[in-house]
């Protein structure tokens, strides 16, 4: 089971979506050919894309914080 594919942090996958919507809603016999399964790959590789540049930003953020605060704690240390 995924997670809702229309969401703010999937903008840029949104127009493939949007077709997968529209290939899925073209019945039953069409998914169950394999007619919409490129469609697939695409939104998996879409999304697999987002959340690297999400999880690479919130890695580079955590960095930051963790300098900022042992630069904190090296101040504290050197007044004390």
């Amino acid at each position: 089971m995924h997670p809702h594919l229309h969401t703010k942090d999937n903008v840029g996958c949104e127009e493939i979506m949007t077709a997968l919507d529209e290939c899925h809603a073209r019945g039953f016999m069409w998914k169950a050919m394999g007619m919409c399964t490129n469609l697939k790959h695409d939104v998996n590789m879409c999304l697999r894309a987002a959340r690297l540049e999400r999880t690479a930003k919130n890695r580079e953020l955590a960095k930051q914080k963790k300098e900022r605060v042992n630069a904190r704690w090296a101040e504290i240390d050197e007044n004390s």
